[in-house]
């Protein structure tokens, strides 16, 4: 599909009436585990599903066409991209610069894999002009961005960042999942890799979980479809198929769950019981020039702190009913998240501590839920807490 059409085109018309045999609209679900070879010696475009399958492939394309990249490898999950992009770069000596504040499970897996001495990692805060300066001065191989953060939503300004990458022979891979190609596209600011766990926004049903790294150039894809074949890290046909159904729709999604939770944010802001709101769009907030820069919407993930003791806190979480207490985020519902003690639990508490992730930070996802049904569930719940 021709790079001149519009995310949103791309997202819908991928693969629509690629079905040469029965000329289906809808591309069918090639669950076949192996393909039969034409000849002796004649290899065929598929042989085992693990190395490549249609459904994967119409995925990977759709995927790095809204990337603006020139190849993916959709993978079994989220992390599972993460272990990928590391596995097909990393050696025992090289380094990983990582954000301090990542996600709780990218954190894990980093900090675990480098203490089995498989390669070397520093966590960092990238919001840190000198910190993140020493960390590029060690010259590592791989710089990691998740930007907006999980779950604090900070700001790191890409552009600059694969600046002072390029200085020291450094790739760098962004974290893509909260925003999606639709309001940012880090190749296009400098970035080799995108990686998104496609569980989330991308397929955005919460019914699949997936992954994927978008690459800038043709030699890093195959590179990465090659480790992703050897340590079977591919994702299967029928994930791939629910995917790329999931995808048709994101645009119009992403405008709905922005819309909704810039309602929120308004009725959030006026509220005793919260004390700081975590969003970019927020004029205090401190990544919000550069979250203008290089993004084309601020997205519907925030977090706010909380105020009030611990029991108020859960009588808070549990009279919501709109508000799914749970891990994830970007499907269709809408979810609150307490990351401390869910999504960051891995970290251990003096790492919380030094992320800024503290016992009184609430996440949510909003979802495509009516925004005044939302905003009267937050009211009541909010009510239950004074009695």
């Amino acid at each position: 599909m021709s790079r001149k059409h519009k995310s949103s085109t791309i997202a819908v018309r991928t693969g629509i009436e690629s079905d040469t045999q029965h000329h289906a609209v809808v591309p069918p679900i090639y669950l076949s585990t192996n393909y039969g070879f034409p000849s002796f010696g004649d290899v065929p475009k598929y042989d085992y599903t693990r190395s490549g399958n249609p459904n994967r492939g119409l995925l990977e394309t759709a995927l790095f066409e809204l990337e603006s990249g020139k190849g993916a490898v959709v993978t079994n999950c989220g992390t599972s991209a993460l272990n990928l992009w590391v596995s097909a770069f990393l050696g025992p000596d090289d380094l990983i610069i990582a954000p301090h504040d990542c996600y709780g499970g990218t954190y894990r897996l980093f900090n675990t894999r480098a203490q089995k001495g498989d390669f070397k990692v520093e966590f960092v805060d990238q919001s840190n002009d000198q910190a993140l300066a020493a960390a590029i001065a060690r010259k590592p191989k791989l710089i990691l961005i998740e930007t907006p953060s999980n779950p604090l939503v900070r700001v790191v300004d890409i552009k600059k960042v694969c600046q002072q990458a390029a200085e020291v022979g450094a790739l760098v891979g962004v974290d893509n999942t909260f925003l999606t190609p639709i309001y940012q596209k880090p190749l296009e600011l400098g970035a080799d890799f995108v990686i998104h766990s496609t569980t989330k926004y991308i397929n955005g049903h919460s019914d699949v979980i997936g992954g994927v790294v978008v690459t800038k150039t043709e030699q890093h894809a195959e590179e990465l479809g090659w480790w992703g074949n050897c340590i079977g890290a591919t994702g299967t046909p029928f994930d791939s198929y629910m995917t790329l159904r999931g995808i048709r729709t994101l645009g119009a999604r992403m405008r709905v769950h922005e819309e909704s939770s810039q309602a929120i944010l308004n009725f959030l802001q006026s509220q005793k019981r919260v004390k700081t709101i975590y969003h970019p769009s927020l004029p205090d907030h401190p990544g919000h020039e550069i979250a203008k820069q290089q993004q084309s919407g601020f997205g519907s993930m925030l977090s706010f702190e909380f105020d009030g003791d611990i029991e108020q806190l859960k009588t808070f979480i549990n009279s919501l009913t709109l508000f799914s207490l749970a891990e994830s985020l970007g499907g269709v519902e809408s979810l609150i998240c307490h990351p401390a003690t869910m999504t960051h639990r891995a970290m251990g508490e003096k790492a919380l501590a030094e992320a800024g992730v503290s016992h009184f930070l609430l996440r949510l996802s909003v979802g495509l839920e009516d925004s005044g049904d939302l905003i009267d569930d937050l009211a009541q719940a909010f009510d239950s807490v004074e009695g």
